[in-house]
């Protein structure tokens, strides 16, 4: 009788769960302490997108193609106020998103806004060029990071400090303005130049200062509102459709200023109190 040769299995076939580990989370459930595996897949799409979103900012600016790069910024935006949203209203919320989010957003209003506007107009400034620069990164670093810290104490309608998103609108639609105007390359005047390198350090300033900035988290959008809510978002929409870069820099120019607004305002109480 013939024995029957059963394959052989190999031992040295690589295993994927060897390579990479499966991620486990510890989160409390009812006063217990519950380990999940895996990851939420909804989210973490759409802060991949906006890490996306930045990186090609990056590239187009290295080819000069400044709008696209400004404009993929305000993607990285748009793609990054979604996925929390998207997490708290399918019950998503992660340690690993909120740390993924955290490190996309590193990219995305951090590195990608200072090389955008290096790339544009600091460059041939020398020192003083990439020294604004590296100033925004490092002042958008700083935030993120107290913005980890102090997540759990802090109070969800107000930022500490003008949010990392803002901060990257107020560089990208200055360049995509000064690109529409054609100051760009040689075309540029140098006193342009300066100013925007002064506005650059001054906007990573204002990221770690302690002004106080409205976050906008309590708006609910499954509730009802007033009719007129709606119209005003139309008017915003058709006011922005006239000028994209002019009007999206006034916007969050006037909101930047706002949290200095609101601190000498909340310093005149104390001290009339």
């Amino acid at each position: 009788m013939e024995a029957t040769e059963q394959p052989a299995t190999s031992s040295v076939a690589p295993r994927i769960d060897l390579l990479v580990d499966e991620h486990e989370e510890e989160v409390s459930e009812n006063g217990r302490t519950v380990r999940h595996r895996g990851i939420y897949l909804l989210p973490n799409l759409f802060t991949t997108a906006a890490l996306f979103a930045g990186f090609y900012a990056i590239i187009a600016a290295m080819r000069g193609d400044f709008e696209n790069a400004a404009v993929a910024i305000f993607f990285a935006m748009v793609l990054d106020g979604l996925d929390g949203r998207i997490a708290r209203l399918t019950n998503t919320s992660s340690k690993f998103g909120a740390e993924y989010d955290s490190l996309a957003d590193m990219v995305s209003f951090g590195v990608a806004p200072a090389l955008v506007i290096f790339s544009w107009g600091l460059g041939g400034l020398g020192k003083f060029g990439w020294s604004a620069a590296f100033i925004y990164v490092a002042c958008a670093a700083l935030r993120l990071a107290r913005f980890n810290t102090q997540i759990e104490i802090a109070d969800k309608n107000y930022f500490t400090g003008l949010a990392s998103p803002a901060a990257a609108a107020i560089i990208a639609s200055t360049v995509w303005v000064c690109n529409d105007l054609g100051w760009v390359g040689s075309e540029l005047p140098q006193e342009l130049a300066i100013f925007v390198g002064v506005l650059t350090a001054i906007v990573g300033f204002f990221m770690i200062a302690n002004f106080p900035y409205y976050s906008f988290k309590g708006i609910d959008f499954r509730g009802r509102v007033p009719f007129v809510v709606m119209i005003a978002v139309v008017l915003v929409f058709g006011l922005i459709t006239l000028d994209p870069p002019s009007v999206l820099l006034a916007g969050f120019v006037i909101y930047a200023l706002s949290g200095p607004v609101m601190q000498v305002i909340n310093w005149r109480k104390k001290r009339l109190g």
